[in-house]
């Protein structure tokens, strides 16, 4: 107990948070401000304290996902926030870190976790995205876009930024006609079929999702485009053919950095001698890490988001123009604040699906994940790589333009 609370008295300076331990005794941390939140915290038991003081990063979500730490309201959000907001990124966050021990024990294990090999891959893949397609539904967009949407203006819908995520990713593609296109990691279709839709390419999506490649190929035959859109259930390492444009949103952080250079290989030798590439990817603003304990066992197996000097080191010798690089700072934290809020809504739909915990479980990482893009140290990552000197135009122009038709 006296350890957590001189954690709390460090952590928490504005906004105030009220903890009550699990024998009544109730402490008070931080002072009233109107920019920060008043959050009120419960241990239910004597073991919560000590197992988040060992390890905070796995044992606050654990703690949380079995009811053994509750939030008055029930909205994690706001506990999340009064935490990370103390901490900021650019402040120069001085969380508490796990034991000496837990962090060399878990830099192995991480890195050992990382490599994804074809096999693991995909059963990484299935524990994410074979989840029920009717979570997907309840708290994204109509068209399933489960990455960082695109905010022209912050005050947008979710719909909108959606769509303008898709009309800004396609101006980068300089797409013209007859142009084929791979999308690796193409999700539930939405990208490719737009794609062909703005532009008539035709499109190879891959996947390694069984669920998620059910619901692409019925979509391009609704549409009555399942000979210009496919879909397959592939790993990009054994893709053949060439093709114009490749597009990669949300999968490079499934990739695990022992293949980075594999993987920029691979798509080099994919695409033909004029092509271009477009790869949209969380990323780290600090330098190469560990992703945290809790989102590894629960969330994301295998998953990583990559330091903007992994990705440029990764193209080193690959003879791989690096032509465009934009950095998305709040877009991803916007997009996760509406994609909490709608699961919030659906509350009864999830816990129908699966249960209180699975609820608790996905509120906690939708709620940490924005928190880490608003007050931590994540970003996105856009990344266009061509083949040739002049493959796309020397100023940025044509991206403006081509967004703005897209977008008409």
């Amino acid at each position: 107990m006296a350890l957590i609370d001189l954690f709390l008295s460090r952590a928490v300076k504005r906004g105030r948070l009220t903890l009550t331990h699990h024998n009544g005794k109730t402490r008070t941390f931080g002072t009233p401000d109107p920019a920060f939140p008043d959050v009120a915290i419960r241990f239910m038991d004597s073991r919560v304290a000590g197992e988040i003081v060992r390890n905070p990063a796995l044992a606050a979500g654990e703690t949380y996902m079995n009811g053994r730490l509750t939030v008055e309201g029930d909205d994690v959000r706001q506990l999340v926030e009064l935490l990370t907001a103390n901490d900021k990124w650019e402040d120069g966050a001085q969380r508490l870190n796990p034991s000496l021990a837990v962090r060399a024990f878990g830099a192995v294990k991480h890195r050992v976790d990382r490599i994804n090999m074809e096999r693991r891959s995909k059963k990484n893949v299935a524990h994410h995205y074979d989840l029920s397609g009717k979570l997907y539904e309840l708290f994204l967009d109509a068209d399933r876009q489960y990455s960082c949407a695109y905010y022209t203006d912050p005050s947008n819908s979710l719909e909108k930024a959606q769509a303008d995520k898709k009309a800004h990713i396609a101006a980068k593609l300089a797409l013209k006609p007859g142009h084929k296109v791979l999308d690796i990691g193409c999700g539930w279709g939405g990208l490719a079929l737009y794609l062909h839709e703005k532009t008539g390419a035709e499109v190879l999506g891959v996947t390694l999702s069984e669920e998620q490649l059910k619901v692409a190929r019925a979509r391009a035959e609704a549409a009555g485009v399942a000979d210009k859109v496919r879909f397959e259930l592939i790993d990009y390492r054994r893709v053949e053919g060439q093709f114009d444009r490749i597009v990669s949103v949300g999968m490079f952080e499934h990739v695990g950095p022992p293949q980075y250079r594999t993987f920029f290989t691979k798509c080099r030798d994919l695409l033909t001698p004029d092509g271009v590439m477009l790869m949209h990817t969380i990323g780290r603003l600090n330098g190469p890490g560990v992703t945290d304990d809790w989102t590894t066992k629960y969330i994301f197996p295998g998953g990583y988001n990559p330091a903007l000097s992994e990705i440029v080191r990764a193209n080193e010798g690959l003879r791989f123009f690096l032509t465009d690089v934009e950095v998305l700072r709040c877009h991803y934290g916007w997009t996760l604040d509406e994609w909490y809020d709608r699961a919030m809504a659906a509350r009864d739909e999830i816990v129908a699906l699966y249960d209180e915990r699975f609820f608790r479980m996905w509120t906690f990482y939708l709620a940490g994940a924005g928190a880490a893009f608003r007050n931590g140290g994540l970003c996105n990552y856009q990344i266009q790589l061509t083949r040739g000197r002049l493959s796309v135009p020397v100023t940025r122009d044509y991206m403006f333009e081509e967004e703005r038709r897209l977008r008409d």
